[in-house]
């Protein structure tokens, strides 16, 4: 028989539950928090009550969607960390509860490892393209910038990281200067397509090895406004498309350059991206383009798994549960995990 695995995604700001079974995506259910628009960003104490609200309905969905019973589970999956603690403990102490009453295991996920392996979820009608080990991921997100070589589905080395900030938060605050709604990552990719990608100059910094930094792009940024803005007081009303655009191409030029010097170093042609700033429209034909002239297999998540979701989370859990990788019930939430 297949193995059937619930996942409990809650790291963030999104609730998430899905069912795998034996690698196929049976449901995943995402409820979102509207709430921390309004503030510009994540509030901790705010996610951590909204999950707790949304947890029983949010699995309970994603059980009767996928038309099976909580008798049919196999084993629980869970966000273990990186993430907001109180987030996550909503997400680890339900995944217990559950799972001491079904008397079935639990395994305990990295987000990371998750977003990665979400390129292995196959659908109920069809069988996605899977990149074959080893292969690299392009690892972007809000909180990380990351370059990970994948030699199984559970044996992955980081080999290049932000040393300061993500690419998506250099989206995210480059877009706040600009007065665009948060989250800014999504607004820009809207407004690039409008505007000319050449026609401003930011910095780009000089970090060694496969290494990325932000703080500097975002530095240049702003003094490029605050002179710009001096001069003329309607210049980012006027240049909104090109700055967005411009931007863009900057962040989009630094992610790259790291990557393809990662893969000629590791003689690896199977590429894939992951995490929130995969669905970035600018990046996704960037990587696809740069394939084409390198002859790589590039591989790119279908949208719904680029967002925190429990589909990686189940399909990771999937893979730990055929290897019998359980978790204690004594196991407890972590804010960072520096390892895959």
């Amino acid at each position: 028989m297949d193995i059937t695995i619930l996942g409990i995604e809650s790291s963030c700001d999104d609730t998430s539950a899905a069912v795998i079974r034996g690698g196929r995506l049976l449901s995943n259910v995402i409820a979102s928090q509207e709430v921390h628009r309004q503030y510009g960003g994540v509030i901790p104490e705010l996610a951590s009550r909204a999950h707790q609200q949304n947890i029983i309905p949010v699995v309970d969905r994603a059980i009767r969607e996928a038309g099976i019973g909580m008798s049919d589970l196999d084993g629980i999956a869970f966000t273990r960390g990186p993430g907001l603690l109180g987030s996550l403990l909503v997400g680890v102490s339900f995944a217990k509860g559950l799972a001491l009453s079904l008397d079935v295991p639990m395994m305990e996920i990295n987000h990371l490892q998750g977003h990665i392996c979400s390129h292995f979820i196959d659908l109920p009608d069809r069988d996605l393209p899977h990149p074959r080990f080893p292969f690299l991921c392009l690892l972007v997100s809000g909180g990380h910038s990351q370059i990970v070589l994948v030699k199984d589905y559970l044996d992955m080395e980081i080999v290049g990281t932000t040393i300061d900030d993500a690419a998506g938060e250099a989206f995210d605050k480059c877009a706040k200067l600009m007065g665009l709604p948060y989250p800014g990552g999504p607004v820009i990719d809207r407004l690039a397509k409008e505007g000319d990608p050449k026609r401003f100059k930011f910095a780009k910094p000089s970090v060694d090895g496969f290494n990325y930094s932000f703080s500097g792009l975002k530095t240049s940024f702003l003094y490029f406004l605050r002179d710009r803005m001096h001069e003329d007081p309607r210049f980012i009303d006027d240049n909104k498309a090109n700055l967005c655009a411009s931007l863009q191409a900057t962040i989009i030029d630094i992610l790259l350059a790291k990557l393809t010097k990662a893969a000629k170093q590791y003689d690896i042609r199977d590429i894939a991206i992951a995490g929130g700033v995969s669905a970035n429209s600018g990046l996704r034909e960037a990587i696809a383009e740069e394939g084409r002239k390198r002859g790589w297999r590039t591989f790119l998540p279908e949208f719904r798994f680029t967002t925190d979701n429990a589909a990686m989370i189940a399909v990771t859990g999937y893979f730990k549960y055929q290897r019998g990788e359980f978790a204690p019930m004594d196991i407890s939430p972590v804010a960072r995990i520096s390892r895959m």
